[in-house]
């Protein structure tokens, strides 16, 4: 798996927070987004959050760590826990794993990797995305993306070119929460206005790339690929 899942971390208890990030800060594989020693305040800022994974604790105040994964119907969740008892309610909501404290770094990296493996056939499994758009919510198909860039007007919207030669505006979406959603393996970004579809590619260069599409005057719509971006590119296509 080349993405890093982005992971948030939930402990009432501070010092098993610490040993829990401790451990996860180990795990090349992960990104600590945020931590939390408090389930409300997790609940409070989900909105705001772009995460895949919940490592959580289950006895808490208020809030329960399986009544709170209920809530999270589209990541994945972990559970890090004391008791053994709920771990037929923690399968019961589909959690990747259950792990009984004091956690050891070997099982832990074993429930990280059954949580990556079901994130990338989750990935491969959806067809669309669902976005803001001008006119409302629209159902965006990732195979009827040629292109996505930075909007003229204002840059924290972006531009969709579609395969019917449409274009659809989204409405304040950042880059990075598109290529969260985006098929790692068919989408790239080029340069810090653009994300091309590789499917959409008919050559290029180190510099430019040119797509099958035909812009109004009849010529291939030509896009620059950034050094920034360009390892990354290469490596997509397997240069």
């Amino acid at each position: 798996m080349n993405t890093k899942l982005k992971c948030l971390l939930l402990d009432d208890e501070l010092p098993g927070l610490t040993y829990l990030k401790m451990l996860c800060e180990q795990i090349p594989e992960l990104e600590i987004v945020k931590t939390f020693n408090n389930p409300e305040k997790l609940l409070a800022e989900i909105p705001n959050l772009d995460f895949d994974l919940l490592i959580s604790d289950i006895e808490m105040p208020g809030t329960d760590g399986l009544h709170l994964a209920g809530l999270l119907s589209d990541k994945l969740v972990i559970f890090c826990t004391a008791y053994k008892d709920y771990a037929a309610d923690a399968f019961t909501i589909d959690a990747v794993d259950y792990i009984t404290k004091p956690v050891k770094i070997e099982r832990l990296q074993k429930a990280i990797a059954k949580a990556a493996e079901r994130f990338e056939n989750s990935a491969h499994a959806k067809k669309f995305m669902q976005l803001n758009t001008d006119k409302g919510k629209s159902l965006l198909y990732f195979n009827q993306i040629v292109y996505i860039k930075t909007a003229l007007g204002d840059s924290r919207d972006k531009t969709v070119l579609l395969t019917d030669n449409r274009f659809l505006h989204l409405k304040n979406v950042k880059f990075d929460t598109l290529l969260s959603k985006l098929p790692e393996t068919d989408f790239c970004r080029i340069n810090k206005k653009e994300i091309v579809s590789v499917k959409a590619i008919k050559f290029f260069n180190h510099n430019e790339i040119v797509l099958h599409h035909l812009d109004e005057n009849n010529k291939n719509t030509s896009l620059s690929l950034s050094e920034t971006y360009r390892s990354d590119f290469l490596k997509k296509v397997k240069i």
